[in-house]
């Protein structure tokens, strides 16, 4: 065995023209495009592709207008909201039936067990995936957006970046900032079992984006 891994690893050692030992050398750096879209554009291409995951965008010209959405949404039914400062600017956070303000994991794990949504906002969006970036914090608990069976995210259209390139721009090394980045791409889905689609079985099987287009162009 190790005669056989000596004979490939030295076969791949002459394809790549290095010598035994030769410390190798450094990876190119990552080569980003950066795609330069109008704000209309972005908002434009986000809501298409959202809609083609399923997702379901909504757009509103003022806060206030996104806090009407979700309480239409809602239905009267309970939800958690996150400590993001978007919402609580939009009066979501003040809703009767919306527990926030969550410091304590065992109760922030009870609440979203038992909410039939979860409100959050979003760090940004990407206008080519419909993808939510949520950066977890104190403000933005990942745990609303992944347990509840509907997820709604609520986010100012200006926080829609063009692609992934662009947002790893602004943070290209997103462990500096947060213990996890997650991007959350339409409603959860599986074909793991006997190949048949099925949604909500890792996380919320119905998601809403509301953005907010205060004061775009």
């Amino acid at each position: 065995m190790t005669d056989s891994r000596t004979a490939i690893l030295g076969r791949i050692r002459t394809a790549l023209h290095r010598l035994p030992g030769q410390t190798p050398a450094p990876l190119p750096s990552p080569a980003l495009r950066k795609r330069n879209l109008s704000d209309s554009e972005r908002v434009e291409l986000f809501v298409q592709q959202f809609e083609k995951l399923n997702g379901k965008p909504v757009r509103v010209r003022s806060r206030k207008d996104a806090a009407a959405v979700v309480r239409d949404v809602m239905n009267g039914h309970t939800a958690v909201a996150s400590n993001a400062p978007f919402l609580r600017d939009c009066g979501i956070a003040a809703f009767q039936n919306v527990e926030t303000g969550i410091t304590s994991r065992d109760r922030l794990r009870a609440a979203c067990a038992t909410a039939a949504f979860g409100i959050t906002s979003a760090d940004y969006a990407l206008a080519d995936t419909g993808t939510f970036v949520m950066i977890s914090s104190p403000r933005e608990a990942r745990l609303i957006s992944l347990l509840p069976p509907v997820h709604i995210g609520v986010i100012a259209s200006t926080a829609i970046l063009p692609n992934l390139d662009e947002l790893f721009m602004r943070h290209p090394k997103p462990a500096d900032d947060s213990s996890s980045m997650v991007l959350i791409t339409g409603p959860s889905r599986t074909a793991d079992i006997e190949q048949i689609l099925v949604r909500g079985v890792h996380g919320p099987g119905e998601i809403y984006a509301v953005i907010v287009e205060e004061g775009a162009q």
